[in-house]
């Protein structure tokens, strides 16, 4: 399945980037006290990548064996969903801090006639209470000492996701998607620049015998870049898997165990062997909403990455509907000597800040898990009320937005002031069919929870939930229930011709609670600006969480910054390691249809196809 040449390839590409990777620093310093660390640290920008095209059909992910693991199925004649499941069984593997089959996922997919999606998050086990991170005095427990052990670990739910997805859209066997990884697990892939620096910068890991076993050496240092890593145990589990089905994972000695590590834990949670035995993925309805001449498709709630990027893009029409000196197109970014090469215009930064000041405001406010909560999903992206919302934005930043009052609302809620953390990573794929799929797959935090099981790490997905359950009396809508979803912040996308229905882009992106900021930012690049997906992902990031403008650390000029700040804007510089990937349906001269694919310099990832 992978040729030596395939592997020689990878080690090239990683060596290549060991010299930067080992000077970085080891972690990001947060933007202000209310502003949580990134998820994952920076591994340095890649100035090598370049749009790639294809013409019958295309994977990417966020390391290249996952994209090549992908292109293999589509080369076999399977579905974009085929594809993703293979990248994201080598993506447990190779990947191992960001996602894998310990963790959940989000998935929007294209099957040609219609936009299905697919819920694969985590669930609170039935033993867990919303007390569950309130210490004995009532006060919230710092992050680590919440994430580190089974009481953070949720029951998985990427498996039953992509079986679900599999039994309705895959055309090719089961089993057959996961002999990459399973080859890759016995014969060993190098450790990339990217995941030694994660490794080394980890100051929990030593709490775990099995991490450090995996991912030290016996004098414990973090074992080298490019060194050779196999993992039998993960390669015997996925062979059960490729064999039985998720079952082998829900049921039987696999389960078991998990629950064993889980309750048996220093800092010990409640999943049990009925919790993982009773998971069930959900098809929900998309999300879909109009954007000037485009339709774009995201996931509804658990998630609020779909209703954020709707509302962001709604209030930026309705901005410009109402003063055409604040459209969009005329402000393209301009070429600058930075290592993304280009940053966007001061105005065109003001406005998208703002617009998303206002989505994070109303996402802390309203949005959880809506079998649990009456989301008032309809109202918060009604055109009428975005409009209400573009219509506080002015020349001058607002600061700090409040949540508006949509129409639709059953229950008052208190906002959600609990961090905002991710671990997550991010495949797209198109088929020969012309099918097409987003998967946004996570396991929370760096590395999870760090309790390891059989070669795989479980998620830490439970600390997506607020820590605090309620305030001034007020139940806050992202507490912590039995069997519950936590709040996400994933946004895998789909974008089409609004009136020819034709398919035209797939992205997302990993990133924490930025994911929202970095899908907002290339959708806009790539709609306003008709960029290639390249050039839309490799703008520099920037946004607002309803604090700070943050604009990507060591990207924008002086000047661009003094204009925001003459703006009002209090800015500050960060890193932002996005991982995005996109693919387009892009058309020649002559209206022949061809595939372009961009991966984020900021990582290692590929787009890779035929």
């Amino acid at each position: 399945m992978f040729s030596a040449f395939h592997l020689s390839r990878y080690r090239r590409s990683a060596l290549s980037l060991i010299a930067i990777a080992l000077t970085l620093s080891a972690c990001n310093a947060p933007p202000t006290s209310t502003l949580p660390v990134a998820p994952e640290s920076a591994s340095g920008y890649r100035t090598d990548l370049q749009t790639r095209y294809a013409s019958r059909h295309m994977a990417a992910a966020a390391n290249p064996l996952a994209a090549e693991a992908g292109r293999e199925m589509l080369r076999q004649g399977g579905s974009a969903i085929d594809a993703a499941i293979a990248m994201q069984a080598v993506l447990t593997l190779v990947e191992p801090q960001s996602s894998g089959i310990g963790g959940g996922a989000l998935i929007v997919l294209w099957d040609g006639k219609a936009v299905r999606t697919f819920d694969g998050r985590e669930t609170a086990p039935a033993g867990a209470t919303e007390k569950l991170f309130l210490q004995t005095d009532g006060t919230p427990m710092a992050f680590t000492p919440a994430q580190i052990g089974g009481r953070s670990v949720g029951t998985p739910g990427v498996l039953r996701a992509l079986e679900l997805a599999h039994h309705k859209h895959g055309r090719l066997p089961w089993a057959k998607l996961f002999e990459p990884a399973i080859q890759l697990a016995e014969q060993g892939f190098p450790i990339s620049p990217r995941l030694h620096q994660l490794i080394a910068s980890d100051s929990s890991m030593r709490s775990s015998p099995d991490m450090v076993a995996y991912f030290l050496n016996a004098d414990g240092s973090p074992k080298a870049a490019g060194t050779l890593l196999k993992n039998p145990a993960l390669a015997a589990v996925l062979k059960r898997i490729a064999n039985e089905g998720p079952d082998a994972l829900y049921k039987g000695a696999i389960a078991q165990e998990i629950v064993t590590k889980v309750q048996g834990h220093a800092n010990p949670g409640s999943l049990s062997l009925n919790d993982l035995q009773g998971y069930q993925a959900k098809e929900r309805a998309p999300l879909c909403t109009d954007y000037k001449r485009w339709q774009v498709c995201g996931m509804p709630p658990p998630s609020s990455g779909g209703i954020a990027v709707a509302q962001i893009l709604g209030t930026l029409q309705a901005l410009e509907t109402r003063d055409p000196r604040f459209a969009l197109a005329p402000l393209k970014p301009v070429r600058t000597q930075k290592p993304a090469g280009t940053e966007p215009a001061p105005e065109a930064v003001h406005l998208i800040a703002e617009a998303e000041r206002l989505a994070y405001a109303d996402r802390a406010q309203y949005v959880a898990d809506a079998d649990f909560v009456p989301v008032p999903v309809k109202g918060l992206v009604d055109p009428a009320y975005l409009a209400s919302r573009a219509a506080l934005i002015g020349d001058r930043s607002m600061g700090v937005a409040k949540p508006g009052t949509p129409p639709g609302i059953q229950v008052a809620y208190a906002p959600d002031r609990s961090p905002l953390r991710i671990s997550t990573s991010q495949v797209v794929a198109v088929d020969d069919q012309g099918g097409a799929v987003s998967m946004t797959t996570t396991i929370e935090s760096g590395f999870g929870s760090h309790v390891m099981v059989q070669g795989f790490l479980l998620n830490n997905e439970l600390t997506d939930f607020s820590f605090i359950p309620e305030e001034n009396g007020q139940k806050v809508a992202n507490r912590v229930e039995p069997g519950k979803r936590p709040r996400s912040s994933m946004a895998p996308t789909l974008i089409f011709d609004r009136q020819s229905g034709e398919f035209l882009a797939t992205l997302g992106s990993p990133g924490g609670s930025q994911i929202i900021e970095y899908v907002a930012k290339s959708t806009i690049g790539l709609l306003d600006w008709n960029l290639d997906p390249q050039a839309a992902i490799n703008l520099p990031n920037f946004g607002s969480r309803n604090g700070p403008t943050e604009l990507e650390k060591g990207e924008f000029s002086a000047e661009l910054i003094q204009a925001l700040k003459d703006k009002g804007h209090s800015v500050s510089e960060i890193d932002m390691t996005s991982g995005t990937q996109a693919i387009v349906r892009v058309k020649d001269a002559h209206g022949n249809a061809s595939l372009a694919g961009g991966a984020d310099p900021r990582r290692e990832g590929e787009a890779l196809g035929d």
